[in-house]
């Protein structure tokens, strides 16, 4: 039986630092990619939280993405800002990129930001939702490796490519959605595989082209898209907007860290933000007023709305700290 192990949020930020510390990340990105590590953990999304530090580390460790390097800026038109991440992780792109678009937005209406040659690994979730709490609706994408068939194939050809939306709701946590095209993240089946269980029926095929219940082979053979051809024209389109828009590879292009350093994990991201103020000008309070008449008629209906739980969770680890499975915490003892 697998035991539990509690940390305080702060405890479970130093744990992150030490381990990107010893790794050899900067600060800068120790910190940007502990702040959303520690955010997925605390809000209970345990596929994206400290249990990427494993991933990260070992891509760094295998030239898979530089630590150190820092993210050059490019205005490139009045609505377009891009960031070279020169092959560091995207978070502190992001970051680097944000004030950026909050401003061309608010002037504009719309902007877009574009993350080249990055190495992505979290929740895009944080992402949007720290651009509706600066009153955005955002989205963000990005495309993956190759891990996911098209609807009707039999081999990995789409990335898992994940898809969040944001919309600003003042005094109250923003409306947020963050789902991967494929049915579900990959880092759930290696949570599966990890845990020893079987994963459900209709998640993924073979390295034969044949449906699996074993996360092992899922993750050797072809993951599904959720809802067929829907699923799967919704990743071919992020595909093309964070990738050939601008200027990126496309999932089939890229491949994972590995041993003998032939791997090459980087992509695109990008990132749209919509100024309601904009938009609106004196309208906007009142037309964000009306919005709410939409949740509260999903509320009525006894539905939750996307990321209720996860806010929920929030509560309960500001108040009672996050738990993680032992093995994951001596792993991760062992890499700080």
């Amino acid at each position: 039986m697998t035991h539990d192990f509690s940390l305080r949020l702060e405890e479970a930020e130093s744990l992150s630092l030490r381990i990107l510390g010893k790794a050899g990340f900067s600060p800068a990105h120790a910190d940007a990619i502990t702040r959303s590590v520690v955010a997925a953990q605390r809000d209970e999304c345990h596929s994206h939280g400290l249990y990427r530090l494993i991933n990260c580390v070992d891509a760094a460790r295998k030239g898979g993405l530089d630590p150190q390097a820092e993210p050059v800026v490019h205005d490139q038109a009045p609505g377009v800002v891009k960031i070279d991440a020169r092959g560091g992780c995207s978070l502190l792109s992001f970051e680097t990129g944000k004030a950026h678009l909050k401003e061309k937005a608010e002037r504009n209406g719309v902007a877009v930001l574009g993350i080249n040659h990055c190495f992505h690994f979290s929740a895009l979730w944080s992402e949007v939702e720290a651009l509706a709490e600066l009153g955005l609706a955002a989205l963000a994408m990005n495309p993956t490796h190759a891990f996911v068939a098209p609807t009707g194939g039999s081999k990995p050809l789409l990335g898992t490519n994940p898809f969040a939306f944001a919309w600003p709701r003042p005094g109250r946590s923003p409306y947020v959605f963050d789902f991967a095209t494929s049915v579900v993240a990959r880092g759930e089946i290696e949570l599966h595989r990890r845990a020893g269980n079987s994963i459900p029926k209709g998640w993924a095929l073979n390295s034969e082209g044949e449906p699996t219940t074993d996360p092992a082979a899922a993750l050797e053979g072809a993951m599904l898209p959720f809802g067929g051809h829907k699923g799967a024209a919704l990743s071919t389109m992020i595909e093309l907007l964070a990738g050939p828009l601008i200027g990126d590879a496309l999932s089939h292009e890229t491949s994972p860290a590995n041993d003998a350093g032939t791997g090459r994990p980087q992509h695109g991201e990008i990132v749209i933000a919509f100024s309601p103020e904009t938009f609106l000008g004196a309208q906007s309070e009142s037309q964000l007023t009306h919005a709410e008449a939409l949740f509260d008629r999903i509320l009525e209906q006894g539905s939750r709305l996307p990321s209720q739980r996860r806010f929920e969770a929030r509560d309960r680890s500001l108040e009672h700290g996050v738990t993680i499975p032992m093995p994951l915490y001596e792993e991760l003892e062992r890499l700080a």
